[in-house]
């Protein structure tokens, strides 16, 4: 079977899948998008790996906060990816965290060539996007939402299968008349890509950070992150007593935020841009404390992977995140610290850290217990099984 398989972010966990249906014996090509600015996967083709990889796009940074030229860039995407599927003759095409403007094109596209396809559900971004027009955007930006919701709903009517990353995906499809063919597959992460390395390793030799205690976000900050939080936990550690050092990997707006709040804070702060995927065991693993960020908005509908990245690297994590998102369950099943996004947790947040910090064998054990939570739900091969099924069934 001939499979297209197009992640706009170019994340790890897609391309594993791609080579596994490819090493299964499929003609798989993976597509991702170079101008959307975040961590990338292994997206390099390898000696004796059939699988073909191509970006499609434009290789020039997407700007994000020009919304008009965002929409024209995003729905000419979607051409380019009909151009693709025809291209490599593709049977069925799966699309992971492409836009609504990218999708509807597609969606078009698909119906015209008659050609059936998947939809790889990872945010609903029906609702956030209306959250965030309430919250931080304009009135016009409120009518943009609900044109959103309904383009939403009418792409996931037009796809002939919805695979969602988790339970509170469904009662939105119930509402959207498409809970019928959407099934529930987690997201995961490489085992084999990200693992646990020591705390004194390369990576962190060669930005100092082997002499003093760290606190480390390493991921993508946009709408649905507050990064002024995680200075103010660095701030709010170091004023209970613990000195910590704040490491950020990231590309883009918040960078400037970072400065300038660790500037009026005086906090530490080694910021880097993202880094090449085979050093991230590395990155992860100079972090003794792993932080994830997303806003209460963002609710039970959007997954971030770099938490079970962080599960993978082995070691303890605090998230700064809804009770109710499927990531946060996973750090609570760890013993984990879980608090709202706000400024109030600052204090339980830094009472915590500093408790695991002074104890190198509480350390130890919560890291282990992420690694040992990451091995019983992230086996590809059963993840590999249940997408296989769908993308067969649906070209049938």
């Amino acid at each position: 079977m001939r499979i297209l398989v197009h992640d706009f972010s170019g994340h790890p966990f897609q391309v594993e899948l791609s080579r596994e249906l490819a090493r299964r014996g499929h003609q798989v090509t993976h597509s991702y998008c170079p101008a959307w600015v975040s961590g990338k996967g292994r997206l390099e083709s390898e000696a004796g790996d059939s699988l073909v990889i191509e970006p499609v796009g434009p290789s020039e940074p997407i700007e994000k906060d020009r919304f008009v030229k965002r929409l024209v860039v995003e729905a000419r995407l979607g051409l380019e990816l009909l151009g693709q599927v025809r291209r490599t003759r593709a049977d069925v095409a799966m699309l992971s965290n492409a836009q609504i403007p990218t999708l509807v094109v597609f969606a078009l596209g698909m119906m015209l060539l008659r050609k059936p396809w998947v939809l790889w559900h990872q945010d609903v971004y029906a609702v956030a996007i209306k959250a965030f027009a309430g919250e931080k955007l304009g009135r016009g930006f409120r009518v943009v939402a609900g044109l959103f919701t309904v383009a939403e709903r009418w792409i996931s009517r037009r796809a002939a299968a919805v695979v969602v990353i988790a339970d509170s995906f469904v009662a939105v499809h119930r509402e959207w008349g498409t809970a019928a063919k959407t099934t529930v597959i987690p997201n995961w992460a490489p085992l084999d890509e990200i693992f646990p390395v020591p705390r004194h390793n390369a990576w962190s030799a060669e930005h100092d950070l082997d002499g003093v205690q760290t606190l480390l976000y390493s991921g993508t900050l946009g709408l649905k992150h507050n990064p002024a939080l995680l200075v103010g936990l660095a701030a709010a550690v170091r004023d209970a007593g613990t000195p910590v050092q704040l490491v950020v990997v990231n590309t883009g707006p918040a960078e400037q935020v970072l400065r300038d709040e660790a500037a009026r804070l005086n906090v530490p702060l080694v910021l880097r841009p993202f880094q090449p995927y085979e050093r991230l065991p590395e990155v992860l693993g100079s972090g003794d404390v792993l932080v994830v960020l997303l806003e209460q908005d963002a609710g039970a509908f959007s997954v971030p992977s770099k938490t079970l990245s962080y599960l993978c690297a082995g070691r303890p994590v605090l998230g700064f995140m809804p009770a109710e998102n499927l990531a946060s369950q996973l750090v609570g099943d760890v013993e984990g610290c879980v608090l709202p996004p706000n400024e109030d947790s600052l204090p339980a947040a830094a009472a915590w850290v500093s408790r695991v910090l002074a104890d190198p064998e509480e350390l130890n054990r919560l890291g282990k217990a992420s690694r040992a939570l990451a091995e019983r739900e992230f086996a590809l091969e059963g993840c590999a099984d249940r997408f296989e099924e769908i993308l067969v069934r649906v070209r049938r």
